[in-house]
């Protein structure tokens, strides 16, 4: 058997906004991120398909990125009819306590509507949503360096216990 390559972190993280200038103001502008590459392109690469596009990509501390397409049809990705709007998100992180609070004023300054900070135990978290209707969180891990061994070790039980439970709930129906 092959080994299994190590995956290196996240280079970017793409979904589709409704327009490129709105989403750079809020991106760059508000939360901070550079805008360091912008593809314009009338055809999609993997496929061909013929679909005007900008696809515009901020980048974060750490290198990896935060990606957007524009289609030019003013159209932002759909939420999903059978997922409530608190499950999909993206998660990224701040250094301190102390900018999570200075974030969330930042945020909450622009007129954006905040929820939290929730503390989690192993982190705290503020949540909204993007102008394209993203969900997104910052958080700052504060859990210790033994709760985070005890939840590794905890994981596949309590995944499989989660499996079992389900199965049976399932059963019933």
């Amino acid at each position: 058997m092959s080994t299994i390559p190590s995956v290196l972190g996240l280079h970017h993280f793409a979904w589709r906004c409704r327009d490129a200038e709105e989403t750079r103001r809020f991106y760059e502008d508000l939360l901070g991120m550079r805008l360091v590459h912008v593809i314009k392109a009338d055809h999609v690469p993997s496929t061909g398909e013929y679909c005007p596009y900008v696809h515009i990509f901020f980048e974060m501390a750490d290198g990896s990125n935060i990606a957007f397409f524009d289609l030019g049809d003013g159209q932002s990705a759909q939420p999903s009819q059978n997922t409530p709007s608190w499950v999909n998100h993206i998660a990224l992180k701040l250094k301190s306590l102390e900018e999570l609070a200075a974030m969330k004023r930042r945020l909450e300054d622009a007129g954006v509507e905040v929820v939290g900070v929730t503390d989690h135990h192993f982190v705290r978290s503020i949540y909204f949503f993007d102008p394209n209707g993203f969900r997104m969180e910052f958080t700052v891990p504060v859990g210790t360096a033994e709760q985070h061994k005890e939840y590794e070790d905890t994981a596949h039980a309590k995944i499989n216990e989660w499996t079992r439970e389900k199965a049976s709930r399932n059963n019933k129906n």
